[in-house]
């Protein structure tokens, strides 16, 4: 089910010539920033959708979630107390978060190092939600995040707070929803295909959980902007909703 804004947008037929001040003005709005926010619960398939259509508009792709895996990971593996924010913090400083832009799809450094295979991990999983509420720990990814947002000015950006808190007058933004039902189909198929052992209920009870916790925390809560546009997934094929989101991007803003 997809729920748009009432304004119907009409368009004209391109003319067959531009002149001179015409073109500089298509010029420049090539060069205009253009930011797309991808917003929604676990298991909604922000970050693969994200990525596809930031590809087929020719933008970067930034997956905001990643930052704070790696900072649950940082916490895991360094044996910090999740009840010690200061360290976390002080951790997560050190290891000097960024992304690898020469990768498709970018790869997370922390230390200089690939932290990508240790992002999806169960134990990773399992504290990701309350390190993302630690409120100093997301104003410190808000800055990083809007920092990348400075310097790729032409962006796809999932996660959880993108539209609401981070970006808040990006160019077009939408929200992504499931039913937790589906949602936990999809972690469950995700899960097999790794080889990995799960128990159906309790991927289910793991998604209602997580939905609770980043709705209620505090500091960049998981809402849906009232300007987003929402985009039910939950019976739409991966590349339907690709295609559905590219068409609503291209019909309000010029990405070439």
């Amino acid at each position: 089910m997809l729920v748009s804004p009432t304004q119907e947008f009409r368009f004209r037929k391109s003319e067959p010539r531009l002149s001179a001040s015409r073109v500089v003005f298509a010029l420049a709005a090539s060069d205009r920033p253009i930011i797309i926010t991808i917003d929604g619960p676990a298991g909604t398939g922000k970050s693969t959708v994200a990525r596809q259509l930031a590809g087929r508009l020719g933008l970067d792709f930034l997956d905001t979630g990643a930052m704070y895996r790696a900072a649950a990971a940082i916490a895991l593996d360094r044996g910090l107390d999740l009840s010690d924010p200061a360290a976390l913090i002080a951790a997560v400083q050190d290891a000097d978060l960024r992304f690898d832009w020469s990768q498709d799809p970018p790869s997370l450094l922390a230390w200089n190092r690939p932290i990508d295979q240790r992002l999806r991990d169960a134990d990773v999983t399992s504290v990701v939600s309350p390190i993302a509420g630690i409120a100093a720990l997301r104003r410190l990814m808000v800055e990083k995040q809007r920092q990348i947002g400075a310097e790729h000015r032409r962006l796809v950006s999932e996660g959880r707070d993108q539209g609401s808190v981070v970006f808040p007058d990006a160019s077009v933004k939408f929200y992504l929803d499931a039913s937790p039902e589906v949602r936990a189909f999809r972690r469950a198929q995700q899960l097999r295909r790794s080889g990995m052992e799960y128990d159906a209920e309790q991927v289910l009870e793991e998604i209602v959980a997580r939905d609770r916790s980043d709705s209620t925390r505090p500091d960049g809560p998981l809402v849906c902007p009232s300007d987003a546009l929402r985009v039910d997934t939950s019976s739409i094929p991966f590349e339907g909703v690709v295609d559905e989101l590219e068409r609503l991007v291209r019909a309000r803003v010029n990405v070439d």
